[in-house]
């Protein structure tokens, strides 16, 4: 069987749980304690973080990857694009958002750090970018869920968490959010910390 190595508030193990309850297949998620790692963790991955997955004797690590990885073994429902330049250009956005917004995440996850607030207002600049987009849509591509709303969805049901408050302006992407956030997928995916992040 699947198994998942997830971190109970980690975002990008949240990208991974939603896309496996997704595709309605068995699995196992084994809580990883983030202050904690079980030594396995450094052996799976080198650079000790979470989310792994280990399928027989594939181990992966990093989510876009993982859920990759996924969608192909299980293509019902599939969730990259079946077109080699839609999938392309899917893979694209995902880089930029990886570059773009996510790269921030560490940084939010440090209370401690003195550009907090800088850090804030850049995520909440990129993910306003992104209104135009998705008011002419019901999701990111289309009128299809894929597997860029798994990525983002996460970090959209974070941003009371984070303290990043979008602006009025924002408000088709936040209907999106709702429209994400109530596929049985996502609520089945989300641990019991999580469920407290948004008010």
């Amino acid at each position: 069987m699947m198994v998942l190595y997830s971190g109970s508030t980690c975002l990008f193990s949240h990208r991974c749980r939603f896309v496996l309850y997704e595709k309605g297949m068995d699995f196992e998620i084994r809580d990883v304690d983030p202050y904690k790692k079980p030594d396995e963790i450094s052996l799976m991955n080198p650079y000790g973080d979470v989310p792994v997955l280990v399928d027989r004797e594939l181990t992966l690590y990093e989510s876009n990857i993982i859920n990759e990885f996924i969608d192909e073994r299980f293509p019902h429902p599939q969730l990259m694009p079946t077109d080699p330049s839609l999938r392309a250009k899917a893979r694209l956005l995902l880089f930029n958002f990886e570059r773009e917004i996510f790269s921030y995440i560490d940084k939010l996850e440090d209370e401690k750090d003195e550009n907090l607030n800088q850090t804030r207002l850049a995520i909440k600049e990129k993910l306003t970018q992104l209104t135009p987009i998705i008011s002419k849509s019901k999701f990111m591509l289309g009128d299809e869920f894929s597997m860029i709303d798994a990525a983002l969805a996460p970090l959209l049901w974070r941003l009371d968490h984070y303290q990043i408050a979008l602006p009025d302006s924002a408000a088709p992407l936040m209907k999106y959010a709702e429209r994400v956030f109530s596929r049985p997928a996502f609520s089945e995916g989300l641990t019991a910390h999580e469920k407290i992040m948004r008010r």
